[in-house]
Parts: structure tokens; sequence; C-alpha cells
């Protein structure tokens, strides 16, 4: 099935000694991986689904330690949970396959891009931490920043879910979701989910330096009026990928179910620019003697992926 209605539908699987909860679209030539951000769910890609389920077999992931996956310490950095995502790709049978990574899912997309060249064929990263020195706000800069755990270990961890997600200003939750959202982060592992992104000063350095050798194609899409993960951060990838395309659209941090006809819509063309990119360059060499004219028209479109649309017009005249 291309879409769900109830959680009757999500399975789990063992990977690693880890109890990993997914979903799972009709089987396609093309394949993609979609991460799970936080403080949500697989279910975030719930508006988006039939969409991008149109031409791509898809597995969406409840990551280690979010959403109902089981939680590994050892994973709860972006560059360690980018070392799982290519496990995830082999448990899943998964060769070449596009990852989008929205939310926490930016680092350890792109830690996976940069640790295994070639291994994955394209991302969709934005609305994550990136920018070093940090550029966040809001309460993600208060639970990166707050000198110890234990205030937020005697909260309610479903106050703060909550609260996070009414900064999602159009989509209205279904009832399942927002249930499955809080119900994610119960007990202590919601505090303990804290610890990803409060490894951000140490893990994006790193990030920084290794950005100029990943030459995967990357999608930046990043909400202008994000106030937890501010445009900035997507300015900053963009900066510094050889092989980026930067979209800034006009929502704040949930631009996935806020704008998912749009995400979705920026998600499948540049999914279908690469493909077209890939039969032509399939097409060339087995008939490496035809027209020097298709030869250059090839050569502009591929020029055009690597160098990507910088921003939005709405961005530009801003």
């Amino acid at each position: 099935m291309s879409t769900w209605s109830h959680t009757s539908q999500m399975q789990f699987r063992t990977i690693d000694g880890l109890a990993i909860r997914f979903a799972e679209s009709e089987d396609r030539d093309d394949h993609a991986l979609l991460l799970s951000p936080w403080p949500e769910s697989l279910l975030a890609f719930e508006p988006t689904w039939a969409r991008l389920a149109e031409h791509t077999h898809l597995v969406a992931i409840d990551l280690p330690g979010f959403g109902h996956s089981q939680r590994c310490d050892a994973l709860l950095s972006p560059r360690a949970m980018g070392q799982f995502v290519i496990r995830l790709a082999e448990a899943f049978g998964l060769e070449k396959p596009h990852v989008v990574g929205p939310d926490v899912g930016t680092g350890a997309s792109l830690f996976a891009a940069a640790l295994y060249p070639g291994r994955l064929r394209s991302l969709v990263v934005g609305s994550g931490g990136a920018a070093f020195p940090l550029q966040l706000g809001g309460v993600l800069r208060d639970w990166v920043e707050a000198p110890d755990l234990e205030g937020y270990r005697r909260a309610d961890p479903r106050q703060i879910v909550a609260g996070a997600l009414t900064d999602i200003e159009r989509y209205e939750l279904p009832q399942f979701v927002r249930d499955d959202y809080l119900s994610s982060y119960d007990g202590d592992r919601f505090v303990e989910s804290m610890r990803y992104v409060r490894s951000y000063p140490t893990e994006l350095p790193v990030l920084r330096d290794l950005l100029p050798e990943i030459q995967t194609p990357v999608q930046i899409i990043a909400g202008g009026r994000d106030p937890a993960v501010p445009p900035v951060n997507a300015e900053f990838l963009h900066e510094r990928l050889p092989n980026s395309k930067l979209d800034i659209i006009d929502a704040g941090h949930f631009t996935w179910e806020d704008r998912a006809d749009e995400y979705a819509a920026l998600v499948t063309g540049r999914w279908g620019a690469l493909k077209g990119a890939d039969s032509r360059a399939h097409d060339r060499a087995r008939n490496p003697r035809r027209s020097s004219t298709s030869r250059d028209d090839e050569d502009q479109t591929l020029e055009t992926l690597r160098l990507g649309a910088t921003r939005n017009q709405d961005r530009e005249e801003k």
C-alpha cells in the first residue's frame, strides 16, 4: 500500500540487536530511506507518503532512540547514527538509495555520505542543526546548552513534546499521529533522546570539515521562519557542499508537514532530475558516437544539478 491510516501497518525488524520500527511502500526500481524527525516519528511522512511512493520504494524508519525504536546510547550522535543509516540500507537490501533526513536526520545523513562515498544516491536534509559555531534558537538551544538534564528528567515528557508540536503552523495533526508522537517519548525516552542534539558542540565541527568532500547530491529544504533551526544552518551547508541545491520555503520548522505538497514536489523533482541524468549518462556510455549537441545538453543538465538553485524567489526578495 502507498499510504497508511493506522499504526497496524507499521512493523518492527531487529537490526544489530535493536528493535527498529519501520513502514514500507510497494517495491519499485528506485529506493529511499526516510529518517524520522524529532520529537516526532516516522508518521511525520504521512502527508507526503503517497506522493513520494508513486515511483520510489520507501522505507520509513524510526531511528534508534526516536519514535518507537529501541534506544542505543552509543548511537545518539550524528556520526554514529550516520553509520547506522548505512546498516539500515544493508538490512533492507537497498542498493544506493536516496535518503530523506530532515531535522535530526540532517547530520546523520551527511555523516553517512561523508564516511561512505558513493553508497547513497542523494540526500534531502534541512531543519537540523548544521552550522558551527552553533546557530540554534528557541527551546532547541535551551536543550543543547542546559548544564545538565536533571530538570528535564523531572518534567512531563508529553508536555514537552506537545509544546514543541505547537510550532506546526498549518498541518492539522491526525489524532493517531499526535498520539504516536506523544507515546514515542514517554518515560525517560525524551530526556535520553536529548543526548543526540547535545552532542552538536563536538560533532558539528567534525561535520563542517567533511562537507567539502561530500560529492553526493544534496537537496537542502529549510523553513524561512524556523525559530529552532534558523535558515543560516541551511545556507552554511549550501556554501560548503560541492553538489547541493537550496530551497528556503515559506514555513516554520516542520516543512515536511506544513508544506507537504511543496516538500514532496521538491523531493520528487530532484529524484526525477537525477534519474534522467543517470539514464542519459548510461545511454552515452552505450553510444559514445552520439552528436556533440546531445552531449552538450547533458553536460549542461549535470552542471545544473551540481550547482543547484541557490534559494527560492521569496527568499531572494527578502
